[in-house]
């Protein structure tokens, strides 16, 4: 029976809130949020300021060719595995300043926290940082740690094109941060992740903790149209051959699909490139990434089979061409039963409102559940609002996660008297 850490045991609040306000200057938004995206300079510094944390808290920084970040605390036992918590700290390009970054300081605070109390563990424990989490300049999504897991590899992550043609290895080496380890070859006794829940439902619920069981899987569909460009003022309506009359009509489809496979289904349109994009012209082109999840692996797959099946005929009656390529993919994941218990039992031992609930975002823990036990841990946001400038949270939210995270970190990596 593995001891559970006492309920006197809390992280450093003030701390964790500093860490994040600190971060947050750094790659700042236009309305209050962040933008810093993965491999840009501001990537680059916030990497530098967490690397000085962490070897503040003394802990040894290795990174592997994704230029994924591990910052190790020893354990007693040489020969025991690491017991792995991250997240990530790029953005969305006007993103909040607590989606994914909470999860990776939270994990340093408990590191901190350890080190304050002087609390030492059988397990080692390796603070993460995960590289191109978001897959908003290079999809797809969870891209490290797909390599990591064998879902894709190096050479597909490095072969990524952002919006300008950039590749993803030209601008990991532009910023400095290949590291030598071969991606995947470290191994895992278990992996946390701590993170908003981009989602209104704990705050409705009035719970302060989520506890993660479950994972939607999800499919995203890149569409290229292909129609021809013409004057708006002077081409008849009925000889357009119109890409974006086309993606409109598959956008209300995919919402359709979504909506008739209700309960426990989403589907939308979030990227659209419309070329030449000028007032006057009608698009030759239009490419856009339709976004569909579900927790139902049967639903998710035939949701794909319609809207892949319908787009072409959409398309087709308006004379526009269409390509559909699947650039991202994972399935439904069930997180580990006894780590999902032990953040369930760290919510009940120190106080804390919890409720069970089904993650609605894609993130690094899906993958990582792959070749370890994984669960998260989730706090509520604002308006259940994610992806967005105006993100946030409270600083008693923040805490209380990362209280729990502490607990279930300590019990899993087992506490050495």
């Amino acid at each position: 029976m593995v001891a559970a850490p006492g309920e006197n045991m809390r992280v450093n609040g003030d701390r964790l809130w500093d860490s994040l306000m600190d971060m947050a200057k750094i790659g700042p938004g236009i309305a209050g949020g962040n933008n810093r995206q993965t491999l840009t300079d501001s990537d680059a510094e916030g990497r530098n300021l967490f690397r000085t944390w962490c070897e503040g808290a003394g802990l040894t920084l290795g990174v592997d060719k994704m230029g994924t970040m591990f910052a190790t605390r020893p354990g007693t036992d040489p020969d025991a595995l690491p017991v792995y918590v991250g997240s990530h700290l790029d953005t969305q390009p006007t993103g909040g300043k607590y989606d994914g970054v909470l999860g990776v300081l939270s994990a340093l605070e408990v590191v901190r926290s350890m080190n304050d109390l002087g609390v030492k563990t059988k397990h080692p424990i390796v603070v993460t940082n995960w590289t191109n989490e978001e897959g908003a300049r290079f999809a797809p999504a969870m891209l490290a740690s797909g390599v990591f897991a064998g879902v894709h590899t190096l050479e597909y992550a490095y072969d990524r094109k952002d919006p300008d043609g950039k590749t993803f290895g030209d601008e990991l080496k532009r910023i400095g941060w290949v590291g030598d380890e071969e991606v995947g070859a470290r191994k895992m006794h278990a992996y946390f992740e701590y993170h908003i829940e981009q989602g209104p439902i704990l705050e409705v619920e009035n719970k302060q903790i989520g506890v993660v069981t479950h994972c939607q899987g999800l499919w995203w569909l890149e569409f290229t149209l292909t129609g021809r460009e013409a004057h708006t003022g002077s081409t008849p309506m009925n000889m357009r051959v119109n890409a974006g009359l086309a993606m409109s009509r598959i956008m209300e489809m995919v919402q359709t699909v979504a909506m008739e496979n209700q309960p426990g289904a989403v589907g939308g349109v979030g990227q659209v490139f419309f070329t030449p994009n000028s007032r006057n012209v009608l698009p030759g082109k239009v490419v856009f990434t339709v976004d569909i999840r579900s927790p139902d692996q049967a639903k998710l797959d035939g949701m794909r089979a319609r809207i892949e099946a319908e787009a072409p005929k959409i398309c087709e009656a308006l004379g526009v061409g269409c390509t559909i390529e699947a650039i991202g993919h994972f399935a439904p994941v069930t997180f580990d039963p006894t780590l999902v218990s032990r953040v369930r039992g760290a919510a009940e031992r120190l106080g804390y409102s919890h409720m069970d609930l089904i993650s609605g975002a894609g993130h690094d823990a899906c993958w990582a559940a792959k070749v370890a036990p994984t669960t998260m841990v989730m706090c509520p946001c604002v308006g259940g609002l994610s992806h967005n400038e105006a993100e946030d949270i409270s600083k008693e939210w923040a805490t209380a996660g990362a209280d729990v995270l502490f607990h279930a970190v300590v019990e899993t990596a087992e506490i050495v008297a």
